[in-house]
């Protein structure tokens, strides 16, 4: 038979191989897929058929020992082509291709006898190949990628025979969708493959067509029109309810709001809710969340598209959906209290003052409690009264209450001081003055005493209701003359008895009164036991206990005791050297 022959009916045989496959293996595959929702079902299958270019790379080599003139010769492009593939889908994405390829409408060489095979007048390209097919179907986009192999049909590029070898391909491409003929058309804007060829040609003998092998690597590039048997199925309803807003506190309204999809404009829908206190209409519903428990809480919502009556009769006309929202416990309050004074004397009151606060405003109530004492009030304010309390610290309790029963509480503090206790008054003792220098008058106040008796007038006007004691004291050899003074007094009246501790005491005062102006009510006089000549003076607050403080002291009888007035010594007349001598007669 011809050549031509042959190939056409081969040709045939692997077309109608391609096209059955698939079909045989559709019908061991369930014929519904389910999608998610809101996703286009695609077609299950489609037959591409299309213009392809093939840019064969490779050449044909004889054995050393096979030397002819037409080799090597190398393939070249094959501009005129067809490409014809049929794809049946086990889901979404993933199906299996059947393909087949025909490449060779070469180039005529003017030598109507011979043939060139440089310049592709004898290169023939007849592939049939399976494999499987991956496709990302988005809206009117489906990208696409495909791995394949099987068999070559191949002759040239020197009157090499027609001869099978095997054929790996994978490649790329983009269909687009087409709303034409109720979306039953799509055109392939490009398909990119790569194929790898392989053909033992065998050996050549005298007589006998051109032998050798070669590997082609070639590119080719296809477009074309691709029919899905049946148009796409309506998209199904899609549904979606959000509640607003989505966390709230006893009491406060929800509203939730239904949002369909794919909805047809020609078609009646309808919408439903269910759930504890929810009330729908239309595309939303409230919810009244008085009456609800502290959680999470879920309204169910519902559409249905049809004519009127007959909605969500068909597949894809209902959708379901539902939407969660969360009813927060009331905060408790929170309080704060302080006292004013926090400081009182016993029987005193103190003003209690409360700041309390409910996070969402409920009304609140205010109680106090004391641990000493009593207390009164029961809003923001309340009075303590000391009365009755010992002295120390008191604590207060402060505590607010909702009207949910949350209460918190506060403490603050109140010290009872005990009443002031003025210190006793004690004794003091001041200076004191000396009598030993003047031996003529040894009971006199000198000058020497006046510094000790400034300071002494001046603790006085210092302490307006103070006195001083002034006491006097005497020598043993003092108190013996004036014990012998006494004694001789009981026989001869006339006798003056001298007390030498008295008189020093009342000369004293008559300084302090005559002198610094002080009153002589302030000034006491009296004589101690003490053997010396000097007078102690001693300061005596009001309320100071002389007596009790200071031992071995009496007062003096001033009626008994007369002030010496302080004068000079009168001026001495001549006298001898031995008399100025004698200090007992000056």
């Amino acid at each position: 038979m011809p050549v031509c022959f042959w190939k056409t009916f081969c040709r045939l045989v692997a077309f109608i191989f391609m096209f059955l496959v698939p079909v045989a293996v559709s019908a061991q595959v369930a014929p519904s897929v389910k999608e998610a929702p809101g996703l286009e079902p695609p077609p299950r299958w489609n037959l591409f058929i299309g213009y392809s270019f093939l840019s064969p790379h490779g050449s044909v080599d004889s054995s050393p020992d096979l030397q002819d003139k037409n080799l090597p010769a190398s393939y070249h492009h094959v501009t005129l082509g067809g490409d014809f593939s049929y794809s049946y889908f086990l889901g979404r994405h993933l199906g299996l291709t059947g393909e087949m390829g025909l490449h060779e409408w070469g180039i005529q060489n003017s030598n109507p006898t011979g043939m060139d095979g440089t310049h592709g007048n004898n290169d023939g390209f007849t592939t049939v190949a399976g494999g499987v097919v991956l496709r990302d179907v988005h809206g009117q986009w489906t990208p696409f990628f495909h791995v394949l192999g099987g068999g070559a049909l191949v002759d040239g590029p020197a009157h090499n025979m027609f001869t099978w070898g095997e054929v790996m391909s994978g490649g790329a491409g983009l269909d687009y969708n087409t709303p034409l003929f109720h979306r039953r058309l799509a055109l392939r804007l490009f398909q990119v493959d790569y194929e790898y060829m392989h053909v033992d040609f065998g050996n050549n003998s005298s007589g006998q067509p051109i032998g050798g092998s070669v590997g082609i690597n070639a590119l080719r590039l296809s477009t074309g029109i691709v029919f899905p048997p049946t148009p796409a199925l309506p998209l199904p309803l899609t549904l979606e309810c959000t509640p607003s807003p989505a966390v709230v506190f006893p009491g406060d309204p929800v509203t939730v709001t239904a949002l369909a999809g794919n909805l047809n404009s020609k078609l009646n829908a309808n919408y439903s809710w269910s759930g504890a206190g929810v009330t729908g209409n239309g595309m939303t519903a409230s919810v009244a969340t008085g009456s609800l428990a502290p959680g999470t809480h879920t309204v169910i919502c519902g559409v249905k598209e049809g004519k009127p009556g007959k909605e969500g009769l068909q597949p894809g006309q209902t959708a379901d959906a539902s939407a969660t929202f969360t009813v927060k416990p009331f905060e408790p309050p929170t309080i704060s209290c302080s006292a004013n004074p926090s400081t009182i004397k016993p029987g005193e009151p103190s003003t209690i003052t409360s700041i309390g606060l409910s996070p969402q405003n409920r009304p609140l109530t205010f109680g106090y409690n004391s641990t000493v004492g009593t207390i009164s009030g029961r809003g923001a304010t309340a009075v303590f009264d000391s009365a009755g309390a010992p002295t120390g610290g008191v604590g207060i309790t402060c505590t607010a209450t909702d009207d949910k029963g949350q209460a918190a509480a506060a403490a603050t503090g109140i010290t009872i001081t005990a009443p002031y206790v003025p210190p006793v008054p004690h004794t003091q003792s001041l200076c004191s003055i000396g009598f030993a220098t003047d031996k003529q008058r040894p009971t006199r106040v000198d000058n020497e005493a006046k510094a000790c008796l400034d300071e002494v007038a001046l603790d006085l006007q210092k302490q307006s209701d103070a006195k001083v004691v002034v006491v006097g004291t005497a020598t043993a050899k003092e108190k013996a003359k004036m014990a012998k003074e006494q004694k001789a007094a009981l026989k001869n009246k006339h006798i003056k008895v001298e007390d030498f501790a008295a008189q020093r005491a009342v000369n004293t005062k008559d300084y302090l009164v005559t002198e610094k102006g002080i009153d002589p009510s302030r000034v006491i006089v009296a004589i101690s036991t003490a053997d010396d000549q000097r007078v102690e003076d001693y300061l005596v607050p009001a309320g100071a206990n002389f007596s009790a403080e200071v031992a071995g002291t009496k007062p003096v009888d001033e009626s008994a005791v007369k002030a010496e007035t302080r004068k000079p010594l009168p001026a001495m007349h001549t006298v001898s050297k031995k008399k100025a001598a004698d200090p007992k007669k000056s």
